[in-house]
């Protein structure tokens, strides 16, 4: 293993990943989502029965959000690879690292698919109130698993210009903005009465 890891960080070290304007307004729009989650989290008032649920779904969602703010910027996901790159070397298997790769990729999105259907099953009682943030945590995955997949054709997709931006941040932003959205207006109503 420290083999495998002196080979990672030999090709990863940690540094700002996008060191752009777009790359901070991406990293801006998580924290936002993050404190959002984390005040509502603190306003949500316990007498409600309903209310561990969804203090569950806002502490899940502020974790995340504040997980994809830091890994914007230190890009982890290429340490990951690295250590994934070196292990094949080493062990032998990086010529049939496509089949693993692909096996991969597989298994992020079923534990995606999984994890929102679950998370949307526990918080049936609250799905009204929750449902659009549940489904920015889906764009979010969504993209997280394009990123993932990292085939030369999804990176070429991903690298596009739309209307003078990038495909990149119109597939990357809409989550984040939507769970933020989401958690100031639930806010607002908790904290109305």
């Amino acid at each position: 293993m420290k083999t495998v890891l002196r080979c990672a960080f030999s090709e990863w070290g940690p540094g700002l990943g996008d060191n752009n304007v777009m790359g901070w307004v991406t990293v801006v729009v998580y924290l936002v989502a993050a404190l959002g989650s984390f005040r509502l989290l603190a306003a949500l008032d316990r007498a409600d029965p309903d209310t561990p649920r969804e203090r569950l779904f806002w502490g899940i969602s502020a974790a995340v959000m504040l997980f994809l703010a830091l890994n914007k910027q230190l890009d982890l996901q290429s340490l990951l690879t690295a250590v994934a790159r070196c292990h094949a070397r080493l062990s032998g298997w990086y010529d049939s690292r496509l089949a693993v790769q692909e096996l991969f990729i597989l298994g992020v999105a079923a534990a995606g698919v999984v994890g929102l259907g679950l998370m949307a099953l526990l918080m049936r009682s609250i799905l009204g109130r929750v449902w659009l943030a549940l489904l920015g945590l889906g764009f979010v995955c969504a993209f997280v698993l394009m990123r993932a997949a990292s085939f030369h054709h999804m990176d070429a997709l991903i690298g596009t210009w739309v209307l003078g931006m990038k495909m990149n941040w119109l597939l990357e932003l809409p989550g984040p903005a939507l769970v933020a959205l989401v958690a100031m207006r639930r806010r607002r109503a908790v904290l109305a009465g």
